[in-house]
């Protein structure tokens, strides 16, 4: 139950933060424009010398984002809304300076309520690995076809099927060709005529020689030289496998026409495709390791050997021919196989664990671990992404300590502090009329009617939903509060209707100090003391 509680609460305080700063801009843009005043005011009587308007007395140390963001500036400016930026006094005891911007407290057993596990940013070599996904498809330098260059009818095939493995000259298969059979008389006919009329007729044994030739260059050019018979046998070219069979025994064909095609299997391509943003980490002869889902743990060694010149305006890459050795024959064209190509430089560099940033598309921020239980966010500017690491090219130093799980709910906290905290600082002039909000030794008081919803024993905090309350400029909503004594929601079932008193004991630290039922009924004892809010 005080799990399921705890974790409402953490949901309650996230939308506590976007309502909080709902509110501010919302206050910045027209209807509470007082509050933007008020700001201004502030920024007023700073004056260029940097000094507070409280007597001339109170020194500003610096201007802190008014949303709770990591962002400060040491002369007053105003956030993308027309905020203006809340100084920051050597008195209010919020810290020495900026780097205090944002710290959030969390309790010791809230820490280990979240699970907040933290690391060390370490300078170690980054295994920025280029991934993409391919496919094993077949060397194109490997392939060959037999196609005849006459015209004839196949007479006997000696390989019958797709697949089969074949050596080179090994007969493929028997043709018969009346062409073939044409040009082989011819042949004869010269070659006895040239031998005939040698002894006694020179110019007709010259014409007969010149024939001679003439038929045998055809033969050549037939690709069957050597063979002047009607039947001739075709022998494969290469050594590799049967992909196509398209001679049928008994069948016609024609010439050119492709009756087998045959490839060289025993090494292999694997076109990648590589993303646009990863083209300039990739080179020839770069090492690369290929996996296939039919060999689950077993990787392939390949080398880059060609990048395509060509990008794939539809998905933004660039093909990749990586060539591996595939004597075994377990690569077959048309696997799919995933790349990566080993990227990393040799130089150290300083890197986090990737589970440590948190990206919202505009910022990027770790969480700086304090000890004893504060954090503060720290934005950061990232260089190169490896398997589990990121490196950090500003904003964090080897040594520092960052929290790798339940950073977001830490830097949602953080923020929802900030924010609470800038509405906080408003209402006391906008309430008094000029009054100073807080007097030493006092602390501001404010009543609401609402709901209760839960009791955090452990966190020593009550969860109310409660109606606008004005002098804090804050709309409906349910949040969390401090509590001042668990007796005070003693007897109280989720849901009861109440009447509760509570006070601002420092920045963004609401504390309950009086609950009790609307009905009328008996009101505890009073946590605190302090003046009406309003």
């Amino acid at each position: 139950m005080k799990s399921g509680i705890r974790i409402s609460a953490l949901a309650l305080a996230l939308a506590l933060a976007v309502g909080a700063g709902y509110w501010a801009g919302y206050g910045a843009s027209g209807s509470h424009s007082a509050d933007i005043g008020s700001g201004a005011g502030q920024a007023e009587q700073a004056g260029e010398g940097g000094t507070a308007a409280e007597g001339g007395e109170r020194k500003i140390l610096y201007y802190r984002n008014p949303m709770g963001l990591p962002d400060t500036s040491p002369v007053p400016k105003k956030d993308s809304m027309g905020m203006d930026y809340i100084p920051v006094y050597a008195d209010d005891g919020g810290g020495s300076g900026p780097d205090d911007a944002g710290v959030v407290a969390v309790s010791a057993a809230r820490v280990q309520t979240l699970g907040v596990r933290t690391a060390l940013a370490e300078a170690r070599t980054l295994d920025a690995t280029v991934r993409a996904s391919g496919r094993v498809e077949i060397d194109e330098r490997a392939q060959v076809v037999v196609a005849p260059r006459f015209e004839g009818w196949i007479e006997r095939l000696h390989v019958n099927a797709v697949g089969d493995p074949v050596r080179r000259g090994q007969p493929l298969f028997t043709v018969y060709s009346p062409e073939l059979q044409s040009a082989g008389e011819e042949l004869r006919i010269a070659e006895r005529l040239q031998r005939d009329s040698a002894p006694t007729d020179t110019l007709a044994g010259e014409a007969a020689q010149r024939l001679a030739e003439a038929t045998r260059a055809r033969l050549r050019n037939l690709e069957v030289a050597g063979q002047s018979g009607a039947r001739q046998t075709f022998h494969a070219p290469a050594d590799g496998i049967v992909l196509e069979r398209m001679a049928v025994q008994g069948a016609r064909f024609m010439p050119g026409e492709a009756l087998f095609r045959i490839a060289d299997l025993s090494r292999v391509w694997v076109i990648a495709d590589v993303f646009e943003r990863d083209l300039g980490r990739v080179r020839v002869g770069q090492a690369a390791s290929v996996s296939l889902d039919a060999f689950p743990g077993r990787r392939f060694e390949a080398k880059v050997a060609y990048l395509y010149p060509t990008l794939n305006a539809a998905t933004r890459s660039t093909p990749v021919r990586l060539e591996l050795d595939n004597r075994d024959g377990l690569l077959r064209p048309g696997m799919f196989a995933q790349v990566e190509l080993a990227a990393g430089a040799a130089a150290p560099k300083t890197t986090v664990p990737a589970s440590a940033v948190i990206d919202d598309g505009v910022r990027q921020v770790v969480l700086l671990a304090l000890g004893e239980g504060r954090f503060r966010p720290q934005p950061v500017r990232l260089g190169e992404r490896g398997r589990e690491f990121v490196e950090v090219l500003e904003g964090v130093a080897p040594g520092e300590r960052v929290v790798v799980s339940a950073n977001f709910l830490i830097d949602s906290e953080s923020q929802l502090k900030a924010a609470l905290s800038n509405l906080a600082e408003a209402a006391p002039e906008e309430a008094g009329g000029g009054e100073k909000a807080a007097k030493a030794g006092a602390a501001e008081t404010y009543r609401a009617e609402g709901r209760f919803e839960a009791h955090d024993s452990e966190a020593g905090s009550v969860t109310l939903t409660h109606g606008d309350i004005p002098a804090l400029q804050w709309p409906a909503m349910t949040m969390d509060f401090g509590l001042a004594a668990p007796e005070l929601v003693a007897g109280l079932a989720p849901g009861t209707p109440v009447r509760f008193e509570f006070e601002q004991r420092a920045p963004g630290e609401f504390v309950v100090t009086r609950v009790e039922r609307s009905g009328g009924g008996a009101a505890p004892a009073t946590g605190g003391s302090g003046h009406e809010g309003h």
